[in-house]
């Protein structure tokens, strides 16, 4: 039986933007193929097949003119020495300090000499194994190193890429490129230039500016946050409350409250659960209640976002994504979270558990947008890819031009098994690009004229209290920082103790500062 939908009050004061059928790819894995009985392969195969054409077309249209008339090798080990020649393939990074699971294998696992014994006058040779206590290192934050390797490859096989042109290029595992250049004695391939598949053709073409501007003039934003860190031991209460009284218009002053009625949802871009620190076990006889112990799991951090998102979504619509530290799973796409665990939220029509990543589409009067959102996963697992200084906002614009949002999985960041079709692969330009789970604020609107895209990198909230507002108008992108002056619950911190007590705690003063994007928060 359906549980009734609670009504949620209308806000005529408050903007709203209209949410429409998706029109990008569904990111739902059916139950039908929860499978891992199939090869990862097949993910390249399926990949290299999307985006073939893409790359090939961009790459007769830029090495047509080319002095040594370049011709075209469809495969990567049909190319011809000393002859100028280009081929698209997949790239395949080969780095020794890349997790290997057979490398963790051998760490746990010891084999014992073979032990042989008399077995109904059969001799028979078993092997046991050992497990070792031996805990593994902590993973590196960066794998690239001097030592690593650059190859193409395709269904024939793989080539070694060298040369200065594609050291210099930023390119992880799993990016389909095509390179210009010539084969050398020892059978490796010299770059001299490269070309991607670049940005794809908008989901929606730019509207006319003068009648959508006939049509409507105010503005409506979106808010997006990401890493509420609920349950954390050192959570930001403060902070929270901060970000509930600013969405629903009570915190502040009057400008506040006229600013926050221009919110039309609220996103949350995954890691709203803080990572779960499971206490060792006294006694495992001990009886649980309801299937857990309860002195090494508690359900209050999930009851508190549950309260946090009743506040909200009254207000207004909230997308609500999983990230890394959230219950679910770990391989990508992430599938949603299930409404019931979050209580009396589960029952607002306004509330959405999403996938990650997602496509969400909005209207807002004459104009429509599409968003592509994700919690950050894929960008942190790509940056591991490249030395420092790297910039994660040109490795975000990276991914547009590469029409693949997660190049590097299944090699070093999981995902699912897919068979007939991968969703990563990017059929059309977002007008807005959303990365949560970022160490700071960044934004930068990229791509032509007629497929413009803004990128917004969005910092963890309990760390920094940065609220993200996209106008759907113009796609401009500025911060909103709630912070208090004064920590809940404790003392100033030029107050001493008098009479050895403690001073009477103050109370937190909020504080809103909002700020438009500058040149410090454009660039990493």
């Amino acid at each position: 039986m359906a549980a009734e939908e609670l009504p949620v009050p209308s806000t005529s004061t408050r903007r709203e933007t209209q949410l429409l059928p998706s029109k990008g790819t569904s990111f739902l894995i059916p139950d039908k193929d929860k499978s891992f009985h199939k090869q990862y392969a097949n993910i390249y195969f399926l990949r290299l097949n999307a985006l073939r054409d893409s790359v090939l077309q961009n790459a007769e249209r830029k090495w047509k003119h080319v002095e040594g008339d370049p011709i075209h090798v469809p495969r990567v080990l049909e190319v011809v020495k000393a002859k100028l020649c280009y081929v698209v393939g997949t790239v395949y990074m080969e780095m020794p300090l890349k997790p290997s699971v057979m490398e963790d294998i051998a760490r746990d696992v010891r084999p014992l000499p073979f032990r042989p014994f008399r077995l109904l006058t059969a001799w028979y040779m078993i092997v046991t194994c050992q497990q070792h206590s031996i805990a593994p290192p902590p993973p590196p934050s960066k794998i690239c190193s001097p030592d690593d390797s650059i190859m193409l490859e395709d269904e024939s096989g793989r080539i070694r890429l060298v040369g200065a042109r594609v050291k210099a290029a930023p390119l992880v595992t799993g990016v389909i490129i095509g390179v210009l250049g010539v084969e050398t004695p020892n059978g490796d391939f010299e770059v001299v230039d490269i070309c991607y598949a670049e940005m794809p053709p908008p989901t929606y073409p730019k509207e006319d500016e003068g009648a959508a501007m006939e049509v409507e003039e105010e503005d409506a934003y979106i808010a997006v946050v990401s890493g509420l860190d609920v349950g954390a031991p050192s959570a930001a209460d403060a902070h929270l409350q901060l970000l509930v009284e600013y969405l629903t218009g009570e915190a502040g002053g009057l400008d506040d409250a006229v600013s926050a009625s221009h919110i039309s949802r609220l996103v949350i871009a995954g890691n709203s659960l803080s990572t779960v620190v499971v206490a060792e076990e006294v006694d495992d006889r001990k009886a649980r209640k309801y299937g857990y112990d309860n002195t090494t799991f508690s359900p209050h951090p999930t009851l508190s976002l549950s309260a946090i998102l009743v506040d909200i979504g009254r207000t207004m619509p909230i997308h609500l994504l999983p990230g890394a530290s959230d219950p679910s799973g770990s391989i990508m796409p992430q599938q949603p979270l299930p409404r019931r665990m979050f209580g009396a939220v589960s029952k607002l029509s306004t509330f959405s558990c999403e996938t990650n990543p997602t496509y969400v589409d909005l209207a807002f009067g004459s104009r429509k947008r599409q968003l592509l959102i994700h919690s950050g996963q894929p960008l942190d697992d790509m940056f591991k890819y490249l030395p420092s200084p790297a910039r994660r906002l040109d490795l975000a614009e990276a991914t547009l031009r590469w029409q693949h949002m997660a190049p590097t999985a299944p090699d070093t960041l999981w995902c699912h098994p897919f068979f007939h079709a991968e969703p990563f692969v990017l059929p059309n330009t977002p007008n807005l690009y959303i990365i949560g789970g970022q160490r700071k604020f960044a934004t930068r609107m990229v791509g032509p004229d007629d497929r413009r895209c803004r990128i917004v990198l969005v910092p963890h909230f309990a760390s920094t209290g940065t609220v993200v507002l996209v106008n759907m108008r113009t796609l401009d992108a500025k911060t909103v920082t709630l912070r208090t002056h004064r920590m809940a619950g404790g003392a100033h911190e030029d107050q001493a103790p008098t009479n050895g007590r403690e001073p009477t705690p103050t109370p937190a003063e909020p504080d809103l500062t909002m700020s438009e994007p500058d040149l410090s928060q454009m660039e990493e």
